[in-house]
């Protein structure tokens, strides 16, 4: 009787039994992903909620609620300009690169690396599940943000534009988990990853308008901030509660896609390669 297992019998040593997308294993991995920020949710989950409502808080009663902001040549309250602002960067963008930029670094610092590159997952199942599992993380602190404050006295976020809060969610979300992997692929210690948050992710996101209309800058520095990817995410984002942005939003939706799929072949042809995952 063979020894071989019953999905192998019948093909030849070397050819591939499953010749689609690996289904179970993608799921398996996805289900793993989020499995293990839920087992620590009140730090993964409640804690960058948190931290976002604190921000809105403080600014709020700091400069007024009621304090007008001219976007667009509209005026609108402060407190309704910084809350889809905060919601997408610190509540949807921050913990989707934490979640991504871990997977794969704790793996090689514990050694368990091989629990990712030995299973019969190809580079896009891998890349997938990885990115997929972040994105869940951060659309649910995302989603707490969103219901507090949509019950924060003085604080409007009913979406005008459902298409286009789904659009940039998605497009920053998914920016910050391919980033984080691409983090996770290249540090070998748990300092590299936090050098790049403390001086890439957070420069970047509280330089990007979140809490100020770039159209007040210097010509220097708005020059600066369209070319922060992050400023199209959030401009594109607040547009879908506001109907008003800094940015065109046809023009940030199409860059975000286009730095996305960049990012994506980037992540998987490092992982393709095993760049720092195999040595």
């Amino acid at each position: 009787m063979s020894t071989r297992p019953p999905s192998a019998i019948g093909h030849a040593p070397g050819e591939p039994v499953i010749r689609n997308v690996n289904w179970g294993g993608l799921k398996t991995l996805y289900v793993k992903e989020v499995r293990r920020f839920f087992k620590v949710q009140l730090q993964t989950l409640w804690a960058p909620a948190a931290t976002t409502l604190l921000f809105l808080i403080v600014f709020t009663v700091s400069t007024g609620a009621r304090r007008p902001v001219q976007v667009g040549g509209t005026v609108i309250p402060f407190a309704d300009f910084i809350a889809p602002g905060l919601i997408i960067s610190q509540g949807m963008m921050g913990p989707a690169f934490a979640n991504a930029s871990f997977s794969l670094l704790v793996g090689k610092i514990q050694g368990t690396i091989v629990d990712y590159l030995q299973p019969p997952l190809s580079t896009g199942e891998l890349l997938t599940a990885l990115v997929g599992g972040a994105m869940t993380r951060a659309f649910l602190v995302g989603l707490i943000c969103w219901a507090a404050m949509a019950l924060y006295p003085g604080v409007h976020v009913t979406p005008v534009h459902p298409l286009a809060v789904l659009w940039f969610g998605f497009m920053g979300a998914a920016f910050l988990a391919l980033l984080g992997v691409l983090t996770s692929i290249w540090a070998e210690k748990f300092d590299h990853a936090a050098a790049v948050t403390n001086f890439v992710i957070a420069p970047l996101s509280l330089l990007s308008g979140t809490f100020y209309s770039v159209d007040r800058l210097a010509p220097a520095f708005r020059a600066f901030s369209h070319a922060n990817p992050f400023f199209y995410i959030i401009s594109g984002f607040r547009y879908g509660f506001l109907g008003f942005a800094d940015s065109p939003v046809r023009l940030g939706g199409a860059i975000m896609l286009v730095a996305d799929a960049a990012l994506a072949m980037l992540c998987y042809a490092l992982l393709r390669s095993g760049w720092k995952l195999k040595n």
